[in-house]
């Protein structure tokens, strides 16, 4: 096991034997704690689910250089969106043709800054980028993001997608294909079956056209193991198999994944200290020393509960707001529903919150959170 000084500003997470007095003491507390076995073992799992399919990984849910060299160990390729994260899969032993830049919207120099580093393929949504491409990288690959009803941030329509790839082929850039991304943590795996039909029409089109798309990014979303039932990874690699044939019969093309928090999320733990315990109109408030502005993010923006265990576990339990550290309105770690902890909860107990491995940063008003690697 190695303590290792956290690489950038998310964190990562765990080992077995977190209630150790010995190390609360000696690290401080909140610490981040990460199993890089478990991330071995999802990147197998998704590899023989999705067989035929190239998984990226999702650099962003965590970058750090243990998660990285076991990406670059099973033979998983990256899902990039900055320069920094290009930089840091080449040192972790990536190729540049393992990566793909996945952000729609790029600054120009980072662009030319990841296609110096061998960068050759980039995603976007819109005209004014695929322009941006072309004079910055050019004679490099696009894959044009659709929109899809469980994410509408970013992406466009099908018809869209046509003017943008028949645009990209003109300006000498290859028009590799399409993908999309249903949102993240989802439940129902039937949601790839639209988007995957979607695209099968864009490709039709473009092959009418003389064109010869070979891409096809199914993107990310699948849940880490919160509270809450949730599908077997078997179940939507069941749905998208079989609408991947139905929409494109014997002409699949070549596909990509692009999961974060479903290779890293349950590799890792945040541990954390009991600051208070307050009561206030009747509520029994908890408050940790890592909360929404550090803590488990992933898991913050949503209404997938938590999985937690504590020191004063094995009592009798009661509801109550589970909080961080800071004074702020939005600092709770949960959304509406109240938390079941210990009655005997105090101040000094040990909380540890469990699948808390991808999207996970540093806690309010004090420095990247310690990384324990197991």
């Amino acid at each position: 096991m190695t303590i290792t000084e956290p690489a950038t500003d998310l964190a990562v997470v765990a080992a077995p034997n977190v209630r150790s007095r010995g190390r609360r003491e000696l690290l401080g507390t909140p610490f981040l704690e990460l199993e890089t076995s478990v991330v071995a073992e999802h990147l197998r799992a998704l590899s023989h689910t999705f067989a035929g399919t190239a998984i990226h990984y999702a650099v962003k849910a965590n970058p750090h250089p243990d998660v990285l060299a076991t990406v670059v160990a099973a033979g998983a390729n990256f899902d990039v969106s900055s320069p920094a994260e290009v930089r840091a899969c080449l040192a972790a032993g990536a190729t540049p043709d393992d990566l793909v830049y996945s952000d729609p919207v790029k600054q120009r120099d980072h662009i030319a800054e990841a296609a110096a580093l061998g960068v050759r393929l980039f995603v976007v949504d819109s005209v004014p980028e695929v322009r941006k491409v072309a004079e910055t990288a050019p004679g490099t690959a696009v894959v044009c993001r659709l929109v899809t009803s469980g994410d509408g941030t970013y992406g466009c329509s099908g018809g869209q997608a046509v003017d943008i790839l028949r645009l990209a082929a003109d300006l000498g850039l290859d028009a590799a294909g399409v993908g999309f991304h249903v949102g993240s943590r989802q439940r129902d795996p039937n949601a790839w079956r639209p988007p995957i039909a979607d695209a099968a029409k864009v490709f039709a089109i473009l092959r009418r056209h003389g064109m010869a798309p070979w891409l096809l990014a199914l993107g990310g979303g699948f849940p880490a193991r919160h509270e809450g039932d949730a599908p077997q990874l078997a179940a939507y690699g069941a749905v998208i198999q079989d609408q991947l044939k139905r929409s494109f019969g014997d002409h699949r093309p070549r596909t990509i994944l692009e999961p974060g928090r479903a290779v890293v999320g349950d590799a890792g733990a945040l541990v954390t200290t009991v600051v208070g315990v307050i009561r206030r109109g009747g509520t029994r408030w908890v408050h940790l020393d890592a909360g929404a502005v550090a803590g488990p993010v992933d898991t913050v923006a949503s209404p997938i509960g938590l999985r937690i265990e504590t020191s004063a576990d094995g009592g009798p339990t009661g509801p109550c707001v589970l909080a961080g550290p800071t004074c702020g309105s939005t600092d709770l770690l949960h959304q509406v529903t109240p938390m079941e902890l210990p009655l005997d909860l105090t101040e000094g107990d040990v909380v540890r919150l469990e699948s808390a491995g991808a999207y996970t940063s540093r806690h309010a008003g004090s420095d990247p959170l310690t990384v324990v690697v197991g």
